[in-house]
């Protein structure tokens, strides 16, 4: 009379060759609770599909958090909100629930050096990676130097795809630096091709009358970005004094 049960090893090779590792390893500790508080076997069954979930979801996470390519992982809780002279909590607090996201609109901070911009915007990025966005953080020259790079391989194409196809895009220290005739025109094609398909974030130093520098003061093609940037955005001022140098400020 042939055994119905299969042996252990064959049930492990089955569960390794299925990719359900969390089963394979937990399967005959659950089978020891399950004898032991008399689960029925559909609740066995349901905590070893609760666990194998929770692992791929936990998994998943990380590999958005990898993709996005934070320079620090930052989160809201760890922000110093007593040090800007000026930030209005509840609404960077209500941009955490990450409608804009939803919505496919902008978010752009906007104020001098060492107030916490980038720090809002790669914890933005973190809490939409957990809720199962798609998310890529760079900085506006990186983004610049990249296309043109490809630009000049004939990779264009391609490479803009990388900006464009994110739920979510942080572009970090827009006006940091200037920005040439071509680097602008490049630009100008990551915001254009996220327009109404994707949500943006932008940190910039500079208000948005200032926006023509940045844009080797080309104002037909700032009034371009700003038109599009804007129709579907909100802006976070923040006020004060660089955190970065508050020892130097404070002697």
């Amino acid at each position: 009379m042939t055994d119905k049960k299969r042996p252990p090893d064959n049930l492990e090779q089955n569960l390794k060759y299925l990719k359900l590792p969390f089963m394979k390893d937990q399967y005959q500790d659950l089978a020891a609770q399950a004898s032991q508080k008399h689960w029925s076997h559909v609740n066995y069954l349901e905590k070893l599909a609760d666990g194998e979930a929770a692992l791929r979801r936990d998994r998943s996470i990380q590999r958005r958090i990898r993709v996005a390519r934070f320079p620090v992982i930052k989160t809201l809780d760890q922000f110093n909100w007593t040090w800007p002279k000026k930030i209005n909590r509840l609404q960077v607090q209500n941009i955490f629930r990450l409608q804009f996201v939803k919505e496919k609109s902008n978010i752009i901070f906007l104020g001098g050096v060492g107030l916490g911009k980038t720090h809002l915007a790669s914890a933005l990025g973190y809490a939409a990676c957990l809720k199962g966005e798609t998310v890529l953080f760079a900085t506006a020259v990186d983004v610049i130097n990249t296309l043109a790079a490809a630009q000049k391989a004939g990779r264009m194409k391609q490479e803009l795809k990388k900006y464009t196809r994110p739920s979510l895009l942080i572009l970090d220290e827009l006006g940091f630096l200037p920005i040439d005739k071509s680097g602008s025109d490049l630009l100008f094609q990551v915001i254009s091709g996220r327009y109404e398909q994707g949500a943006l974030v932008i940190t910039s130093n500079k208000a948005f009358k200032n926006w023509p520098e940045i844009f080797n003061n080309d104002s037909t093609l700032t009034s371009a970005i700003l038109d599009r940037l804007l129709h579907h955005a909100e802006t976070a001022v923040i006020e004060g004094k660089s955190y970065r140098m508050k020892d130097q400020i404070e002697l």
